[in-house]
């Protein structure tokens, strides 16, 4: 009885250890002074040199001027540092391997941001490093990533971010999970 007993709580333990942490709101990492002045944000005018692609140097595509501040923002959650999460976004390419799965990647919290003008603030991009790789049908894949975040500040010529992960698992949203 006592050996059925010791069987059936390393079963239920090992489910428990291999469980996805809950879903993370991408709010969460964004200090609550940013998520209000993004209430107040004005409307965005979509019209600008970088809306026609031109990249603007490092740091990726230009904000336009005249934007509050929480447009540029790498303020951050420090109770988020080391912790960790499970994320949902969509994929922005930087690095694949040699069989073209993506190796490094932005996450951001909506399809064709970094594409689409202006970027999301720093404080709501993850650098994703995953070497195992994923292949990526295309940017608006929906996809979690879990792993421990990490307040990182990084700056690329694609954009400027103010988290990173080392991702245990990356994979693709299904229907089961919404």
């Amino acid at each position: 009885m006592l050996r059925m007993l010791l069987c059936g709580l390393c079963v239920w333990a090992g489910v428990a250890i291999a469980a996805e942490p809950p879903e993370t709101d991408w709010l969460a990492l964004m200090p609550k002074s940013d998520q209000k002045a993004l209430e107040q944000m004005p409307e965005i005018d979509h019209n600008s040199p970088e809306s026609a692609g031109q990249f603007t140097g490092k740091g990726g595509l230009e904000n336009p001027k005249g934007l509050p501040a929480v447009m540029y923002s790498t303020k951050t959650v420090p109770a988020m540092d080391g912790k960790l999460i499970r994320i949902g976004g969509y994929p922005v390419p930087l690095e694949t391997d040699a069989k073209g799965r993506g190796t490094l990647f932005f996450l951001v919290p909506y399809p064709g941001a970094c594409i689409h003008v202006p970027p999301p603030p720093p404080n709501q991009l993850i650098l994703v490093r995953y070497p195992k790789g994923l292949k990526l049908a295309d940017i608006y894949t929906p996809l979690w990533a879990i792993g421990t975040l990490k307040v990182e500040k990084v700056s690329n010529d694609m954009a400027d971010a103010a988290y990173a992960m080392d991702a245990s698992t990356v994979r693709v949203v299904k229907e089961e999970d919404l």
